[in-house]
């Protein structure tokens, strides 16, 4: 197992006013859990060791990433590695809401989705699933605007932070509504929060991302590579096997749309005369990099040749104010894929 870690290209940023240092890539691990497509359990390991020996040290993953498949294999493969390594390395994974709508409707009651008991019972299983008495961040996986005036599920998770069971309080934002999260940073009840923000999906911009280096809160960014769309791997004809969730999500037309708005992401890079040093995937994780109040970008690493193609992107020069102004205006109004539009 390589265990090394020479100097890295990745560059290291506080989670948060008050947090620990995370490296600027992190590492996805929703693939691992095998909803992806078919995933092999010594691949997932490979990719989390080349990542690791990389300077990666921030890695994500949830109970939803194949019913725990994901957090057994990062807890196994970690629980290998020395300890003078282990320490230096941070997991966050995530409770998601007990049965009802995804994402949570307006009408949804916190009791009813997050109740303290089954907060408690759920985190108890992620300590157990990640082989740990302290999760380093405990994320909801979704939340609702309706909950923010009485937000008692956050209150538990700070109880629970208080016993020892958790370091950092974190929210993944729902997609249709990620300034729901405002309020909750600007209260103070959340150390970190997960966006969608990428070349397509700007709206962070406006007002989260400015709240949350105003609040000293940290920001992860996932699905900047808009789910393999950004990469350009993908022609407008491309369908994707019934296993991977990607079938439903570039349903219908979705696919060619995409493709349509990444050839013009590809054509600008021309005209900028950066399609040499940056391919399309660079392209984006690099934009999802580009604002101050980003402490990491997650990007989902399934074999070790992934894994080293995002860490050379990570390394690459930030964008000047010209090319990020240029590439702004990729923002996308589509809506949310799963509304149907």
């Amino acid at each position: 197992m390589t265990t090394s870690r020479p100097n890295s290209p990745i560059k290291q940023n506080r989670l948060g006013r008050d947090g620990f240092e995370v490296s600027s890539l992190g590492f996805g691990g929703w693939a691992l859990g095998g909803q992806w497509g078919v995933q092999d359990d010594s691949e997932s390991v490979a990719a989390l060791e080349k990542a690791i020996a990389s300077g990666i040290n921030f890695i994500d993953t949830a109970p939803g990433y194949g019913d725990g498949r994901s957090e057994h294999v990062i807890a196994d493969m970690l629980s290998q590695l020395p300890p003078q390594v282990r320490e230096t390395l941070h997991v966050a994974t995530k409770t998601p809401p007990s049965a009802g709508p995804w994402p949570p409707s307006p009408y949804c009651r916190w009791q009813d989705r997050y109740s303290a008991a089954y907060i408690r019972s759920n985190v108890e299983e992620r300590l157990k699933n990640l082989k740990t008495d302290c999760l380093d961040l405990l994320q909801l996986h979704t939340w609702t605007r309706a909950w923010n005036d009485d937000p008692q599920p956050l209150l538990v998770l700070q109880k629970l932070r208080e016993e020892g069971k958790i370091r950092k309080i974190g929210v993944c934002t729902p997609e249709q509504d990620q300034n729901c999260v405002v309020q909750l940073m600007r209260d103070g009840l959340v150390d970190v929060v997960q966006i969608v923000f990428n070349l397509f999906e700007q709206e962070p911009a406006a007002q989260l991302l400015p709240v949350a280096e105003e609040t000293g809160t940290g920001v992860i960014v996932r699905v900047s590579l808009d789910e393999g769309g950004l990469t350009g791997k993908y022609g407008a004809d491309h369908q994707f096997p019934d296993d991977d969730f990607r079938s439903t999500y570039f349903g219908g037309d979705r696919m060619q749309r995409t493709a349509d708005r990444v050839a013009e992401i590809s054509a600008d890079l021309e005209d900028l005369g950066l399609t040499d040093d940056y391919s399309l995937a660079d392209a984006a994780i690099k934009f999802s990099q580009s604002h101050p109040a980003v402490s990491t970008v997650i990007v989902g690493m399934r074999n070790p040749e992934q894994a080293a193609k995002n860490v050379a992107a990570a390394g690459l020069p930030d964008f000047t104010p010209e090319v990020l102004q240029r590439l702004r205006r990729h923002q996308w109004l589509r809506g949310v894929w799963y509304g149907g539009k």
